[in-house]
């Protein structure tokens, strides 16, 4: 079952990013309905609003493990930022509307610079931050929020 939901979000957050920020996905028009052109000076309609909304930075919250060491990271979306021997790469942050469940999203790419400790590179999700993780011995970084 959750599987099956992390498949979904992860869908809908792919089709949310890659959307330009500020303009509606063109649906198709339905089965044997006729494709009608607007009228010059006549507004096109909008398809509904995506379920995600994008933002500007992500929140992330980055625990040293061997230190004890917490620290919260605002990191513009396209921006990288440099903990312990992490650099944390924000390519997207998205939220979902109002009038859903509250959540947040965060595609990250995580790098160690030790030789051969591993990387993460995928979504990470506020409400279910045990779904995709950074598994690190040494680190843990989970999302916080995307403002």
């Amino acid at each position: 079952m959750a599987r099956a939901r992390l498949i979904a979000v992860l869908a809908a957050l792919l089709a949310a990013s890659l959307q330009a920020p500020g303009h509606a996905a063109q649906q198709p028009p339905a089965a044997g309905a006729p494709a009608e052109a607007p009228l010059p000076g006549e507004a096109k309609p909008n398809a509904p609003a995506p379920p995600w909304q994008p933002r500007a930075a992500a929140e992330l919250q980055a625990l040293d493990k061997i230190d004890n060491r917490l620290a919260t990271l605002n990191v513009p979306v396209g921006q990288s930022i440099q903990f312990e021997q992490l650099t944390i790469t924000v390519q997207a942050c998205v939220v979902r509307l109002p009038d859903q469940p509250a959540d947040a999203a965060s595609f990250l790419q995580i790098v160690n610079s030790r030789p051969g400790a591993p990387g993460f590179r995928g979504w990470m999700l506020m409400a279910e931050p045990a779904v995709s993780v950074l598994q690190d011995a040494d680190f843990d970084v989970r999302l916080v929020a995307c403002h």
